[in-house]
């Protein structure tokens, strides 16, 4: 389970985010600081640097979109074996008519 500091800090990107303002370790630390959060020093550069090379946005949106869905048909996961049908029966195709990428 996350601890309280990793808690403010996710809080803090995610109204950063939210405000459309960029994700830095000084606005996450200026946030805590407001909310009157004890936290250890380090994790809001760590979760700023973290978070630099990231979308946040499909990051929030995206969630478990790959994982959470055994009963829904459109489930990525369920639809791994039907894509690969297909792109066999593709290749089949191409291999027979003698059209393809380099053919």
């Amino acid at each position: 389970m996350a601890s309280i500091s990793e808690l403010s800090c996710i809080y803090s990107a995610l109204i950063l985010h939210d405000d459309e303002v960029m994700v830095t370790g000084d606005k996450i630390k200026s946030l805590i600081h407001t909310a009157s959060v004890n936290h250890e020093p380090f994790w809001p550069g760590l979760f700023a640097k973290a978070l630099a090379s990231v979308n946040i946005r499909s990051l929030i949106c995206d969630v478990g979109a790959w994982w959470t869905c055994p009963s829904s048909r459109s489930c990525p996961i369920q639809l791994l074996p039907q894509l690969r049908r297909k792109l066999k029966q593709r290749k089949k195709s191409n291999d027979d008519t003698g059209f393809g990428f380099f053919g």
